[in-house]
């Protein structure tokens, strides 16, 4: 999704989001991502200065303190960046792929069915549904390597283990990773 972003390039206005709106917001995350409950006020507390940038390709971005937090593209679900990942690892569901597909997450390729179920990665008990936003964690790393939207449940990728299992949103070192809002 962010490939080719660019935010200067993209940009095509920026305004400070009502309170009550921030209210709406935190109501929506709070629904969507039940992990993001406990830390939302530290995330975004209620009296914040939420700043919503539109860019091109229908994508706003949510930033508070000069630092992106989550973005949306058209109507899809608010979703939280990488770097708000890294600070809260437990608000998204993981799943964990092997060390032959490192290399592959980090350029931005979609991640397969066998990249998944193979040794060393991990998809969790519980099913995933699809089109569910995911954490895309890596064999004997800490940190998350993208976020992705699972393309078939998680149960579904076990037994079919053929084809796209997850598509990637946003990576690490992708445009929207180096953004800076000055």
């Amino acid at each position: 999704m962010f490939k080719k972003f660019n935010l200067q390039g993209t940009m095509s206005g920026q305004n400070s989001v009502k309170t009550s709106t921030v209210r709406n917001i935190r109501l929506k995350l709070a629904k969507q991502f039940p992990g993001l409950e406990p830390c939302l006020d530290d995330i975004l507390p209620r009296k914040a200065n939420l700043i919503q940038i539109k860019c091109k390709d229908h994508i706003t971005l949510y930033a508070v303190d000069s630092e992106i937090l989550f973005f949306q593209r058209f109507e899809d679900p608010i979703t939280p960046t990488l770097r708000l990942l890294h600070q809260y690892p437990e608000i998204l569901p993981q799943v964990k792929v092997d060390r032959g597909a490192i290399k592959f997450v980090l350029s931005g390729a979609n991640i397969m069915c066998p990249g998944l179920t193979s040794p060393g990665a991990h998809l969790p008990e519980e099913n995933i549904p699809k089109d569910a936003i995911v954490a895309v964690m890596a064999e004997g790393k800490e940190h998350a390597l993208a976020i992705g939207l699972t393309k078939m449940s998680t149960n579904d990728i076990k037994s079919i283990n053929k084809g796209n299992g997850i598509d990637l949103i946003q990576y690490l070192n992708d445009p929207l990773w180096k953004t800076r809002i000055d």
